[in-house]
């Protein structure tokens, strides 16, 4: 089963428009225990400095480009469950992307599509594929085939 707790979120920048924060907190509340961290839009080498100081030793760090390996809601249920309950960190840049020395030390990198999308979308779209992995790992009725 996965461990929502061992998920943590550090997302640049703020979430502004209010369809997109009640969504993230529908979601969350179905998570409970996944942990999104928010990171005030700034330059990337502040940007970079204040993500390295929220990851810890232990952690997996995951970043969200798209350049990054994609997988189908299935897969990405897998490779979290293969992930035998490490601790992973995914990372959400701002309006300026992440920097390219965050994505080379990074785990994996991950595309939630060939499309480019604002970080607060991308934002709903990584806790939405969260839960779903969750629910397809568990059997739950949300992922439908």
């Amino acid at each position: 089963m996965l461990n929502i707790a061992h998920y943590k979120i550090i997302a640049i920048g703020k979430i502004k428009k209010k369809w997109i924060q009640e969504g993230i907190e529908m979601y969350l509340k179905r998570l409970p225990g996944l942990e999104v961290k928010e990171i005030k839009d700034s330059t990337q080498i502040k940007e970079q400095y204040a993500i390295k100081e929220i990851i810890t030793k232990n952690q997996t760090l995951v970043t969200l480009n798209e350049n990054g390996q994609s997988f189908t809601s299935k897969q990405l249920a897998t490779k979290l469950l293969n992930s035998h309950n490490q601790n992973i960190t995914f990372v959400i840049g701002g309006a300026s992307g992440l920097p390219h020395s965050l994505n080379n030390s990074a785990s994996w990198q991950l595309s939630l599509s060939p499309l480019t999308f604002p970080h607060e979308i991308a934002r709903l779209l990584l806790i939405e594929q969260l839960y779903r992995a969750n629910t397809i790992i568990q059997g739950g009725p949300y992922h439908k085939d």
